[in-house]
């Protein structure tokens, strides 16, 4: 029997729909003795305005028909509640793509080293503007790019040399980042052969090129960008494939390889920090926000929409903290005012409230330190964006 008709046999009061017409704005809705015809006439109407007209339209049912119709409707007026519910939802997110981070623009860098180690010309990505720069010429991010990579190129004791662990790939009809992990081997003189574990890297800020020494990797990167909005979540598209053994090596290119226990895996981290410079120049910071996710297994193909939140404050208590990747941090360097690379010191936990004054955002294909990880391991991202 339709809910919607007269009432019929069984207990049913005689409640019924009266034949009749109910007018309102910008729909017509007809009500039968036998069943209920539901004509809703809009021209351009949003599909948001026609739920809230069906939900005071089933308000009118539920309060003039009978206990088995009350039911019925019950159910309907439900559904349609969520599906506003959810459609409110959708239309209070805001996604925010990073500056070039939909990975489509790369600038090319045609790199000569030298004789001594082969004299090969080699080729560098950087996530900027699409040109391409001839020669050795130290990188200075371009067109308003936010990005550094781990693609650099050192000069040390005038021996020119280049490590490239950072690719454009394809992704669709596009390209994305493809991050990996490898060994850099160099030959000297065609006698000595060195090599170097190098995990590929791509962060917010930018490296200082050339570099000199071993030792200048950390202090060259100037991590982080000036950014004061709170998101809620990161958001990205990823691929994952691991190396598949069951421990790291450290391989810097002066002592044999070493053993390191634990599995390699690919590591997003992000934290918003309020930074503060003192008179001598020194940085520290009180950490906003963290967001931390590693991955250890192979995915097997894209995952689209990664979507990762951001948790404010003081997160010690939080079943989620893991100190070793989400504690405060004193490792990490930025240039000052005054253009100097200093350590930022982390010295505690903001406000879940404040205002942070720098993001720092960093995809590796490995995890461990410098010299450290799994030959073979490879992230690959794309359409990196905030949510708020």
């Amino acid at each position: 029997m339709n809910p919607f008709c007269k009432a019929e046999g069984r207990g049913l009061r005689s409640t019924r729909l009266r034949a009749g017409y109910w007018a309102m704005p910008f729909s017509c809705v007809r009500f039968c003795r036998k069943s209920v015809r539901l004509n809703v006439f809009t021209q351009k109407t949003e599909a948001k305005t026609i739920l809230i007209r069906i939900v005071f339209i089933s308000l009118h049912v539920y309060f003039t028909t009978n206990v088995t119709a009350m039911k019925h409707t019950r159910n309907i007026f439900v559904a349609l509640i969520a599906c506003l519910a959810t459609m409110n939802a959708g239309a209070a997110e805001k996604e925010e793509y990073l500056p070039y981070g939909n990975m489509n623009s790369w600038t090319i860098r045609k790199i000569h080293e030298s004789a001594v180690i082969g004299g090969d010309t080699k080729t560098l990505y950087e996530v900027g503007p699409n040109r391409t720069i001839e020669g050795n010429k130290p990188y200075v991010n371009g067109g308003g790019s936010p990005w550094g990579t781990s693609n650099v190129m050192a000069k040390v004791m005038g021996v020119v040399k280049t490590n490239n662990s950072v690719y454009r790939d394809k992704h669709g009809s596009g390209y994305c980042a493809k991050l990996e992990t490898h060994i850099e081997k160099v030959r000297v003189l065609g006698l000595m052969n060195m090599k170097v574990l190098a995990a590929g890297s791509l962060f917010l800020g930018d490296m200082k090129e050339p570099i000199t020494g071993t030792k200048d990797g950390p202090k060259a990167m100037n991590n982080g960008i000036r950014f004061t909005k709170r998101p809620k979540a990161l958001r990205f598209d990823y691929m994952f494939k691991a190396a598949g053994t069951a421990n790291r090596i450290r391989q810097n290119g002066f002592s044999k390889g070493k053993t390191v226990a634990g599995k390699d895996y690919a590591v997003v981290v992000l934290y918003l920090q309020k930074r503060a410079e003192d008179a001598k120049g020194n940085i520290t910071a009180k950490r906003v926000g963290t967001m931390v996710v590693r991955y250890g297994k192979s995915t097997g193909g894209w995952v689209d929409g990664a979507t990762y939140e951001i948790l404010y404050g003081d997160i010690r208590n939080n079943p989620h903290y893991d100190a070793s990747t989400m504690g405060l941090r004193t490792t990490d360097y930025a240039r000052n005012s005054k253009g100097k690379s200093v350590p930022v010191k982390e010295t505690g936990w903001a406000s879940a409230h404040d205002t942070p004054t720098h993001l720092m955002l960093q995809f590796s294909s490995s995890h461990g330190g410098a010299y450290i990880g799994s030959p073979g391991n490879t992230l690959w991202v794309d359409n990196v964006r905030l949510v708020y």
